[in-house]
């Protein structure tokens, strides 16, 4: 496992903090301890039972949650807590025993339709990546041995991965009532198993990580950073719902030109033009007044 960084994210309950690895802890399987020998199974959770603070422990995907008692604050301990987590983990402590007895949370798959009739998005009620990941061919799909398996099934067109969920496009040939079943029992049994849906792929990590977006994000002029703003807050939120993604490209100030690039579900739809002239244009023309004339997008 490469160096493991920890960031603090708050909750919506005061007492409980999500400490969040910039990698998968664990291969898609849930842990919760209430004491200390309830966390046989985790010496990470053992050692966080010796604080007198920890109520209780969560381990999934790529964080710890730790539930406090009320006897201090966290933004007292938070920082320290944090920091040992980090110094324990990159110091190669052992986070779960392979040989401990896991308590599994059984994986559901539902799918749903989006506005594009050749996309079916099928969810997972755990997270599945970090970052999202497209994949056009088998060949793009080096990464990833989940969409490598999904590309041995004939009808599938292209794949696309983004924390809960999996886009699946597929050819003409075939029909949705026809596959879909077939499909989400196989993306259940595969999560289920524990198996790696993408390899550590440490240039797109590295791309990906939140210091470098930040870098890329105070490069650009002051225009386009607003653009991107509006783009994260109000249109990707909507967009994901629909099992896709948009990226901001570019902004030409001579032309008043957006860039935009169209990945999952949006990829190819025959609504997304429509989208973007009577939703995402509108909303930037409004928003930004006399900065924005058109919007174009690219297919991803």
């Amino acid at each position: 496992m490469e160096n493991v960084t920890i960031s603090i994210k708050t909750t919506s309950n005061p007492t409980i903090i999500k400490f969040e690895a910039d990698q998968f802890l664990t291969k898609h399987e849930s842990f919760e301890f209430n004491t200390i020998d309830d966390a046989a199974p985790s010496p990470l959770a053992q050692q966080l039972f010796y604080l007198p603070f920890v109520k209780k422990v969560y381990i999934s995907g790529n964080f710890i949650a730790v539930e406090r008692f009320n006897i201090v604050e966290w933004l007292d301990v938070q920082d320290e807590v944090a920091e040992q987590i980090e110094t324990y983990i990159n110091k190669g402590g052992v986070i779960i025993s392979d040989t401990s007895a896991k308590k599994k949370v059984p994986v559901t798959i539902y799918a749903e339709s989006t506005p594009n009739p050749a996309v079916i998005k099928f969810v997972a009620n755990k997270k599945l990546v970090n970052n999202y990941h497209e994949y056009k061919s088998i060949d793009d799909a080096k990464n990833s041995p989940f969409a490598s398996e999904l590309f041995h099934f004939p009808f599938v067109k292209s794949v696309f991965l983004d924390e809960n969920f999996v886009s699946i496009t597929k050819y003409d040939i075939a029909d949705w009532n026809e596959i879909t079943l077939e499909l989400r029992e196989f993306i259940r049994v595969y999560i289920e198993n524990a198996k790696e849906i993408v390899l550590i792929d440490e240039n797109n990590s590295i791309e990906k990580s939140n210091e470098v977006l930040d870098t890329k994000f105070e490069a650009h002029d002051d225009i386009s950073k607003e653009i991107i703003n509006i783009l994260e807050e109000y249109v990707k939120p909507a967009v994901a719902s629909d099992g896709g993604n948009i990226e901001f490209q570019s902004y030409d100030e001579d032309s008043k030109t957006v860039k935009v690039i169209l990945q999952g579900a949006c990829s190819g739809c025959p609504s997304s033009t429509f989208t973007l002239k009577n939703g995402i244009e509108n909303m930037l023309k409004e928003m930004l007044n006399g900065k924005v004339n058109t919007v174009e997008a690219i297919n991803g």
